[in-house]
């Protein structure tokens, strides 16, 4: 068992969080699974409200079939990190929490998650997990979580409006040149078309769709261990002039710029847009409004292609009082059965072997981002938040400054300063 860690660290954004100690999880205590038996017992596992349209559902599935008994809470999303941490630290924790990927390293740090590596190496299709959510699932060499839902960025582009600005709809831009001749083009049919747009004040929508082309050139955010940033990178660089040049030609529409994540869905299911960044949580509704569209993964500069591997691990909390019963949830959320579930109900499957059968066969977007998902990325870092997500964070101001101010290599320094000194402050 992981021996929790008693330290008081600055957590994301501004929220504090005191370390998980070994206090009592909320389930009951079950069954050893070790001794052979089945685990039983109930367990309480906590989600964000941004899942609660699959997650009792979810949980309903397991019940029916299963000795345990999972019973899910639902948190709102904003306070979700927050309320997960205070709750561990005082011993009234859940006993399985769904945590968005990219905070899996920090929980991990501080002694919050248990140390599932021996559940983990024994499944028989560990090598087709999600490579990212497998990266950031572990912490000095032990694994803390399990691959749960997934997603992917692409891009996003209109079919009808490419032919119409002469352009082959079936070839899509494999370049940062094509995605600038295409955006020229798209904005030249007249006032109320754009070629291009993307959320000028959101950090996280900004990782997830602009980190891809700068990994797809070759080039990175962050160092494999996150002790080092790379925001002053050529490959940045050229990622933050390509949007720059689009703003300057015209092609992006003026509200992009305030745009903290909610216009790009309208704007493109409004048949006015060419091309968008988005993940494939956007195919119903696009579907719905049925524009015709396609999606092809994010280019770097000269091609190549690279995609966000985004998503929730599921973890076992330290401290749960039903250890047997909870590992048995996060072992099952995995399986076929569950993974299937999750492929209609809005999750890309974190399992490669099951894209094919239960994924793609909903449609060529479903298997582009079935795909995408298999080579995805994602920056490990136990300060991704304070880093990229936060809306007044160094990799949105530089995204912002670069873009719409045009100093771009002056908003690269500055951004990489911030980011070094929060990384050197957590140690």
């Amino acid at each position: 068992m992981h021996n929790p860690r008693w330290k008081v660290a600055a957590l994301l954004s501004g929220l504090a969080m005191v370390a998980a100690a070994c206090g009592g999880g909320g389930g009951d205590t079950g069954g050893d699974a070790g001794d052979g038996a089945a685990p039983t017992g109930t367990i309480t596992v906590w989600a964000r409200d941004s899942q609660q349209v699959f997650m009792s559902k979810l949980v309903d599935l397991y019940n029916k079939n299963h000795e345990v008994q999972a019973k899910v809470t639902v948190i709102p999303a904003a306070s979700f990190v927050q309320k997960l941490g205070t709750a561990a630290s005082s011993g009234s924790g859940p006993d399985v929490a769904s945590i968005d990927l990219v905070y899996a390293p920090y929980f991990a740090s501080v002694g919050a998650l248990e140390d599932i590596t021996e559940l983990a190496d024994a499944l028989p299709y560990k090598d087709a997990l999600s490579p990212s959510h497998r990266a950031l699932s572990t912490w000095e060499g032990q694994t803390y979580a399990l691959p749960f839902t997934a997603e992917a960025s692409a891009l996003y582009y209109n079919k009808d409006l490419f032919t119409k600005a002469g352009l082959d709809p079936e070839k899509p831009p494999t370049t940062y040149a094509e995605i600038r001749e295409a955006a020229q083009k798209i904005r030249a049919l007249g006032d109320d078309y754009y070629g291009f747009t993307f959320a000028g004040a959101c950090g996280g929508c900004n990782v997830f769709e602009l980190t891809p082309h700068v990994w797809a050139s070759g080039g990175d955010v962050l160092s494999a261990d996150g002790k080092q940033a790379s925001l002053d990178s050529p490959q940045v660089t050229a990622a933050l002039q390509l949007y720059r040049d689009m703003w300057t030609d015209g092609s992006i529409p003026s509200a992009a710029k305030n745009d903290a994540g909610t216009q790009q869905i309208p704007l493109f299911t409004s048949g006015k847009l060419g091309m968008t960044p988005l993940g494939a949580f956007a195919i119903p509704t696009v579907e719905e409004a049925k524009i015709n569209f396609g999606v092809t993964p994010l280019p770097g500069q000269d091609g190549g292609t690279g995609s966000f591997a985004g998503g929730d691990v599921i973890s076992v909390m330290s401290g749960t009082k039903n250890a047997a019963g909870a590992q048995d949830f996060v072992k099952w959320v995995t399986d076929a059965e569950a993974q299937d579930f999750l492929a209609h109900n809005g999750s890309v499957p974190v399992r490669t072997d099951l894209v094919g059968s239960i994924y793609a066969p909903q449609g060529e977007p479903y298997a582009v981002f079935g795909e995408l998902m298999g080579i995805g990325k994602t920056p490990y870092s136990v300060v991704e938040n304070p880093i990229f997500n936060d809306n007044n964070g160094p990799w949105i101001k530089m995204i912002n400054d670069a873009t719409f101010g045009g100093d771009v290599a002056g908003a690269q320094a500055a951004a990489q300063q911030a980011a070094q000194a929060l990384i050197d402050d957590a140690g």
